[in-house]
């Protein structure tokens, strides 16, 4: 303990950018709007507590291969297929893209809308798939 102590005396600097840096990733994870869900924690959430499970990935993505009765409303037309997801609003929603870049804005609109829980698939369908879970094609 004592050699970190010495460290950190010495190199002062480089041990405050390094706690800047930390804080600054911890905010922006905050941000993002939506808790990240493993796929462990995505098949409790559907089994438990009856979630929703929106993929947001284009439809061609979607017709290759999706979790099983996933709902798919695109990305960049999410704010016009906004009003179908009313039903929803006391369910947990859980957001599926291809790897979990595009899920944080919609989260955050699907909050500024009133929705009470909403997840994201960590890793998106890529980590789905990583971890040998099976996919619908239609």
């Amino acid at each position: 303990m004592e050699l970190y102590l010495e460290f950190i005396s010495q190199q002062w600097i480089l041990a405050s950018t390094l706690a800047g840096l930390v804080t600054m990733l911890a905010l922006y994870e905050s941000k993002k709007g939506a808790k990240g869900l493993s796929p462990q924690e995505l098949s409790n959430q559907i089994n438990r507590h009856e979630g929703v499970v929106l993929d947001i990935r284009e439809k061609a993505e979607f017709k290759n291969g999706h979790i099983v009765d996933s709902i798919n409303i695109p990305h960049a037309q999410f704010a016009k297929h906004l009003s179908e997801l009313e039903k929803y609003k006391s369910r947990p929603i859980i957001l599926v893209c291809k790897h979990g870049q595009h899920a944080g804005a919609i989260s955050k609109q699907l909050k500024a809308a009133g929705f009470e829980s909403v997840y994201k698939l960590s890793g998106g369908l890529t980590e789905w798939q990583a971890s040998q879970l099976p996919l619908v094609k239609k």
